[in-house]
């Protein structure tokens, strides 16, 4: 809180708040809600004296973008990102978007210094977010929507052998790694764009991997058939939705279909499902009981998992590399959905290999390690669920 004197003559009350200014992003049809500040002029009469409160200091305007000063050694990397990632802007707005651009820079050079002193255990990059606050890219890249399913009692009759907690208590996992990836059940990294359909892709991939345990064929499906036709089953499109609706769709409409027979399009259309083509069936699905462990023990049994976690912090938007750690992120809220592939063990830190939906520009080509072990770090293990083939 910063307090400035003012002379008094020139005001005696005023409020302002500044509001949420629509901006394009370059993409059409999306708009992008920028951070809003509260400024408060207050008068105290016995001295006289005004104080102006800032709320927040945020530069959220265009206008005041417009008179922003920029690094002009950073005018080139400007372009050469800005071509890789294929932005466009109008004047205005471009200077909003290096304003962000520029302080996302000095964010990720700060963090990997941190990183290079042994304060941190993994590193930050620019990527195809670094034009997007914070706030916008929570508001448009994490759908996860969580149901009030108790996952600590919600699991498959045929599989309590897995979820049993009572089974093989003294299990010890510590030395043990496992990466789906290595035996086939896992398609390449995919990219959601600016669409809130994590819990689509997050869904398909525990399908592809379980369906090629049981057949032996890795068939990418298709997750705008998810995102148009599970919204009876409580899914919101590209507003979100939750991994066990879109499976229950799955069940209800005894298969799905294949992402080359139903093509991927980042937005709400009507639903296309085509009943003869379908390229795979689901009978049911589980969840897993809260806690690492059993999150561990059905990923080394059965395959990848469908998890969410909380992935609302600045340095989630940026990770590039290492095994993220943020004690500040809340394992009650999670935001975002992805897929378990594995776990193991990186210089005596334990990790959960998962996989994002983000682009192979995002993270560790697409993956990101996750601390594991670390009194569920995110919600990792709270809301794990996966489909039985």
């Amino acid at each position: 809180m910063q307090e400035i004197p003012i002379d008094p003559a020139l005001f005696i009350h005023s409020v302002v708040h500044c509001g949420l200014v629509p901006l394009s992003d370059g993409v059409p049809g999306v708009s992008l809600p920028v951070p809003h500040c509260t400024w408060t002029i207050t008068s105290r009469l016995s001295t006289m004296k005004l104080t102006l409160i800032l709320g927040c200091v945020v530069v959220s305007t265009l206008a005041a973008a417009s008179g922003h000063t920029f690094d002009s050694a950073l005018d080139e990397d400007w372009k050469n990102w800005k071509s890789q990632h294929g932005k466009q802007y109008t004047k205005d707005e471009e200077n909003y978007r290096r304003m962000i651009w520029e302080d996302n820079m000095r964010f990720i050079e700060q963090h990997n210094l941190e990183y290079s002193m042994g304060k941190r255990t993994f590193t930050v990059g620019m990527n195809q977010f670094g034009d997007m606050t914070n706030e916008e890219f929570n508001e448009i890249m994490n759908g996860f929507r969580p149901v009030d399913a108790d996952n600590a009692h919600e699991v498959d009759e045929s599989d309590d052998d897995i979820n049993d907690e009572e089974s093989n208590e003294d299990e010890n996992n510590d030395d043990l790694t496992i990466d789906w990836r290595t035996k086939g059940f896992v398609t390449p990294v995919k990219n959601q764009g600016h669409c809130g359909s994590c819990w689509a892709f997050s869904a398909t991939g525990a399908i592809e991997g379980q369906w090629f345990e049981r057949h032996k064929q890795l068939v990418s499906l298709s997750e705008q058939n998810l995102v148009d036709c599970s919204t009876e089953y409580g899914t919101h499109g590209c507003r979100g939705g939750w991994m066990s609706h879109a499976f229950e769709y799955v069940v209800k409409s005894h298969g799905i279909n294949s992402a080359a027979d139903y093509p991927y399009l980042a937005s709400d259309e009507e639903c296309k499902f085509m009943p003869n083509k379908t390229a795979a069936m689901i009978r049911h699905y589980a969840f897993v009981i809260r806690g690492e462990k059993y999150l561990a023990r059905v990923v080394e049994r059965i395959g990848p998992v469908s998890i969410a976690v909380d992935a609302s912090q600045r340095d989630f938007q940026l990770y590039r590399s290492g095994i993220y750690y943020n004690q500040n992120c809340t394992k009650h809220l999670p935001n975002h959905a992805m897929l378990v592939v594995g776990f193991g063990t990186d210089n005596r830190q334990k990790y959960w290999l998962v996989k994002n939906s983000w682009g192979t520009g995002w993270g560790d080509e697409g993956y990101i390690k996750m601390a594991k072990d670390v009194q569920n770090m995110c919600g990792i293990a709270s809301y794990g669920v996966y489909p039985i083939v």
